[in-house]
Parts: C-alpha cells; structure tokens; sequence
C-alpha cells in the first residue's frame, strides 16, 4: 500500500537537462505519474546544444561521449537509439583506454609562423603527459604534495628542464609547450588555470574504456529521442524558478486537499506543490544564488561546500574556412607562443591578451561531413571576457591569429560562431572542477537530499542531481545523467516496500 501511495506523490524537477530528462524517464518506468518538469529557458537540452555553421552541424554544448563503452548509459542511449556511426560501436573502439586523453594526431605552429618539429615537442609533451598521470595517483595514495595540479606540473617541469645545457632558445620553447599543454588542461578541467584544481583530489574523476565519439547528427538527437518518452505537456518551458520553499516553510502549499512539504515558486507566481523536487541546475547557477533559492537557507554545511567546488568556463570558437592550411591526416593545432618565457597558463592583460589563452584548434572530421572547419578552445576570465566582445572583434582577432601562427596573411575565415557559457544566465559557466581545498567529501554533501537531520530527514523532500553531484564522472554528460538516475532510483527505493528490494535495496 505504501508503495501505492508512493506512486501519486508529487514529483518536480527542475531543470530539462539530460539530468533531470533522465530522472524524470526513470520515475515514469517505476510507476510515477504525478511528475513535472520545470525548464527556465525555451528548449531542453541545458548543456546539451548543437547549433549551425553555414550549413554544416557544430556542438555548441558538450562535445564528445567520453569513454563511450558499456558502461558508459549516454552510449547505451545512443547505441539504443541508432544515433552513432558503426565504427564507434565497434567492440575494438569500445576496448580502447585512453584514460581520458584521445591520441590526436597533432601538428605545432609557433608564434613566428613556422610548424615546429616533432623532436622538440614529442619529449615535452610526453614528459608533461607523464605528470599529468602521476597528478592523479595521489588521490589513491591519499596524500597531496602541493595545494594544486599546475604547481606540482610546474615544479617538476623546471626541474626537469634546469640542467642549463642546450640552446637557450629551444629551453624557451620547450617551456612553451608546457604552457599550451596547461592551456588545454584548463579547457578539459573547466578552470582558470591548473592552480586552482586540488592535486589531492584530481584522481578522484574516473575515465571510462573506449576512444572517445561524436555524434553523427548532432548531440541534441539524444536529447529529442528522451524527449519522445515523456507524456506531452510534463515540461513546462520558460518557468525559472524564483524560491523552493522545503520543509512546510510555505502554508499554502495545498493541492486536491492534501498539504504538501515543498512548494516551488516561479518568477512568474505559478507554485507547485510537491512531496519531493529534484534539483538539476548547474553548481554555477547554485553557486550565484543559493542564498535565495531556497526557503529555508540551505544547511551551512551543504552551502559551504557548494563555495569550495569549482565550477569554470570553457568556450568554443568554430572557424569556417574555404581551404584548409592543416594536413589531412591532423586532427588537433596547438599553437606556442615564442614571447612566453616564464611556465604560465595565463595571461598577465585579460582584455588585451585574451587569444593567448587559446591553446589550439581541433579539426572537425571527416572533412566530408564538416567541410574545413577548426574548432578554438579557450577557457577561464579570458574566456569569459571573450563572451562580452562582438562576434566581427573575434572574428577579426582569430582571423590575425591564423595568419601569425601560419605566416600566411592571405588566410581569412568565413564565418565563426562561439559558445557564451559564463553568460548564460541559468548555467554561469560550463562544469564542475575539483577546487583547491575541495574534496570528495563536499560533492557528497552537495548530493545529499534535504533534510539531512530531524524528524522529516528521512522524507526526501529536496534531492539534487546534476554532473556537479557525481563524485566519479563530474563534468560530463555521462555523469549528469546518472546522477539524475541515481536520486530518481532513490525516490522509487524509498517506497518499495523492503520485502520487494533486491539485497541492495535498489530494485523492485
């Protein structure tokens, strides 16, 4: 009978993100019917975004299935729903490991327009990628040497490079590929700089088997084929929500004659009443406003946590050109700069400099489907001061760029496009990092549902999903959906009654 019962509590989740799309398909599979969505934009997909160039399809949002294997639910998603290419399904392509880092075929271009040599930038990138596994062994060892990722890099490199024999200018460039290589580290981590990731916790993100795909069509098709699962007129679009009132702190949370512990509030003075909410949004969006969302305050303890993660903005500038200047078999263009002396992964002037954090440009393949079209990565404040230019002032300063890194000043971009994450006002960023001072234990706290003490601790009145509550696969697709999943499976364990769980309790 509880189980019954179970089934007509009023479920809200906020957010139309593959989270919370994917809490809402599991609470609908176990039974549950009374379930909203609350989306504050015009579209579903959060994160998810796939937009045009010209005619040709670029990913605005997230970009890849990492790790697409079994284990991986967007790959069984995608595989279920005919949405991948047969290569990337391919038991070869699902056994590969790359722990995290795609091989890419690259090419160097420096700052003086010359391609550099692989003899130079081979051993120093090998030797980089070498730190950048022993940086994740210490969370295993449960031992941190230095506070961050970057000052444990950065040391070892200058030992490394501080026998002073060899020509100068080589050691200068040598130094400069650690440079990029941190650039793009930045733009994986969704930081400022490798300075702010805690090196006790870096360890803590779990790669998954296979070599890492895209989707064919777009990665908003996996959005529209969840979509199609849910009854017409479960989400209701252009609702952001202004004040979660939880734990009986709004009287007027009534419906059909019952009292209901939670109300949720929208900016446009629609409520609705339920026995639990599911919070999807961004830890971004959380960190920005927190203080008013809920009623009562979050406990300071989840609060303080939410403050000491990170959450950082990484950016993408798509390039359209009519030939390309790249060989055919290169996938990835870093670019060093030669002035670079010192080992930083930051510019000293964000408004005049901000193209110097942009560390290269990976070619969208096969040319056959995009054209010739280069994807720039570039992340942290130069990122987001990037945001408040005016596409022509980027398009010019990308076009200048090209032209000085292939000594060709005939090079002119058709058109570009870009990803404005950090002002997007419900995500204020692109995902979750590992701060400094940050550990396991506070994206645990960030998941744990409210309340977490007192006579009501055991009703699940508030749950928060998202990739910023996955302590092994945050910052990814794969980690938002099964966190959604995961607090969606803790509502229908919560009703079934024991003698039907499995001897997990997480089965009917």
């Amino acid at each position: 009978m509880a189980f019954l019962q179970g089934l007509d509590s009023h479920i809200v989740v906020v957010g139309c993100g593959i989270s919370g799309i994917g809490a809402a398909q599991k609470l609908l599979q176990h039974g549950f019917h009374n379930v909203r969505v609350l989306e504050a934009t015009g579209r579903s997909g959060g994160r998810v975004k796939t937009g045009h160039l010209g005619s040709n399809i670029v990913e605005i949002g997230a970009n890849w299935i990492h790790g697409p294997s079994q284990e991986n639910p967007v790959f069984r998603l995608a595989c279920q729903y005919g949405l991948l290419d047969k290569e990337s399904m391919t038991e070869e392509n699902q056994a590969i490991d790359v722990a995290g880092h795609p091989p890419f075929t690259a090419t160097w271009l420096s700052s003086s327009g010359r391609q550099l040599e692989p003899e130079l930038t081979e051993p120093v990138s090998m030797l980089y990628m070498t730190l950048l596994e022993q940086s994740q062994v210490f969370y295993r060892q449960g031992r941190e040497p230095m506070p961050s990722v970057g000052e444990f890099i950065k040391r070892e490199i200058r030992l490394a490079l501080s026998d002073g024999r060899g020509n100068p200018v080589t050691a200068v460039l040598k130094r400069g590929v650690v440079n990029t290589l941190l650039k793009a580290e930045c733009c994986v981590s969704g930081t400022h700089t490798m300075d702010d990731v805690a090196l006790g916790a870096f360890g803590m993100y779990k790669t998954l088997p296979g070599l890492d795909c895209t989707f064919p069509g777009g990665y908003e098709g996996l959005i529209h084929q969840m979509m199609q699962t849910l009854p017409k007129g479960m989400v209701s679009y252009n609702k952001p929500i202004r004040c979660i009132h939880w734990n009986n702190s709004d009287g007027s949370a009534h419906h059909s004659g019952r009292t209901f512990p939670v109300l949720v509030e929208c900016e446009d003075g629609d409520t609705f009443p339920a026995d639990h909410v599911i919070i999807t949004v961004s830890l971004g969006y959380l960190k920005k406003h927190h203080e008013t969302l809920f009623r009562p305050r979050l406990p300071a303890q989840k609060a303080e946590s939410i403050q000491r993660m990170g959450f950082g903005t990484n950016n993408k500038i798509f390039v359209e050109l009519e030939q390309p200047f790249w060989e055919p078999d290169c996938e990835i263009i870093f670019l060093l700069w030669e002035d670079e002396s010192t080992l930083a992964d930051m510019v000293t002037d964000v408004k005049t400099l901000w193209v110097k954090k942009l560390f290269g440009f990976t070619v969208l393949r096969p040319a056959e489907r995009y054209g010739h079209i280069l994807c720039g990565w570039i992340a942290g404040r130069e990122s987001e001061h990037m945001e408040t230019l005016s596409e022509a002032e980027v398009k010019l300063t990308i076009t200048q760029l090209i032209q000085k890194f292939t000594g060709n000043p005939t090079i002119t971009p058709k058109r570009i496009v870009r990803s404005q994450w950090f002002h997007d006002p419900y995500t204020c960023g692109s995902y979750t990092y590992v701060a400094r001072g940050c550990s396991g234990h506070d994206i645990d706290t960030l998941a744990q549902p409210l309340p977490s003490e007192g006579p009501q601790a055991k009703s699940l009145q508030v749950l928060f999903a998202g990739e910023a509550t996955n302590k092994s696969f945050y910052s990814t697709v794969h980690g938002a959906l099964e966190a959604g999943c995961r607090e969606a499976q803790r509502l229908v364990t919560h009703y079934t009654p024991p003698a039907y769980q499995g001897p997990l309790g997480s089965k009917l």
